[in-house]
């Protein structure tokens, strides 16, 4: 069979990762000297990593992160942060989101808790996890949005199937009884079987009053606090910092 003809079986299967390096293998005496199998597992190789990449792009697309390039390597442990290395060691392994485990990242606004939850929703993601990035108030006004034109059980889909569900900048936008209601269902489809992980300027602890009506904020908190891993961010703004640098 010749190699043009090869190349277009694989183009119709779809093997893109497979032709790329069988193409390279046309071009390459140094393949030559190798035996079928191994230049086989080579192809098969190629085809593996392609689809891997190609499913990484697809969900950090679907992710929307606020800060996509974030990654888990590049977490600035300077001690003034106080970040805690073990705790980062064991979410590096991703098994609070195999457990359904809750993160919550507090501190005070430019200490860099939405770049960290980007970080380690990229790391879900590069573990094969599904990851969706939302801001709060944004949010909260496309639920209203939803709620007008008949697209809520859309939404709610949305936000209850992702394996990760980011909520940045939690507790800046008051809630009515309404939005309480919808936060209570968000957080009841996703519960016991996915992560969240929160970002907030409030305290934990501060959390019930924000909610404000005591049996909602109840239902809430039992749901996601018991379960959850957390971490007050320490030091200097980090926006600051990296404005004197400029």
């Amino acid at each position: 069979m010749s190699f043009s003809l090869i190349s277009e079986k694989l183009r119709q299967l779809k093997l893109a990762g497979m032709l790329k390096e069988f193409e390279n293998h046309q071009h390459n005496t140094l393949y030559d000297t190798l035996s079928f199998a191994d230049r086989l597992s080579l192809l098969l190789t190629a085809e593996l990593n392609d689809k891997e990449n190609r499913k990484l792009a697809r969900l950090l697309k679907a992710a929307k992160l606020k800060y996509p390039h974030a990654c888990y390597e590049e977490i600035d442990f300077n001690p003034k942060r106080e970040l805690d290395r073990q705790l980062f060691a064991n979410l590096s392994t991703c098994d609070w989101v195999r457990n359904n485990q809750n993160l919550f990242l507090t501190g005070a606004t430019g200490c860099g808790k939405t770049w960290l939850a980007s970080a380690l929703g990229n790391l879900a993601a590069r573990n094969g996890f599904s990851v969706l990035y939302k801001r709060v108030p944004t949010l909260f006004e496309a639920i209203q949005i939803a709620h007008a034109d008949g697209s809520l059980p859309r939404l709610r889909l949305q936000l209850s199937k992702c394996d990760v569900l980011i909520l940045d900048d939690w507790g800046l936008s008051p809630l009515n009884q309404t939005t309480r209601h919808d936060l209570l269902e968000i957080i009841e489809y996703r519960s016991n079987h996915s992560a969240i992980i929160i970002t907030s300027q409030l305290p934990v602890k501060e959390w019930h009053h924000y909610i404000g009506d005591p049996t909602i904020a109840d239902a809430i908190l039992d749901r996601i606090v018991h379960k959850a891993h957390q971490l007050n961010l320490k030091g200097e703004s980090l926006r600051k910092l990296m404005n004197h640098k400029s």
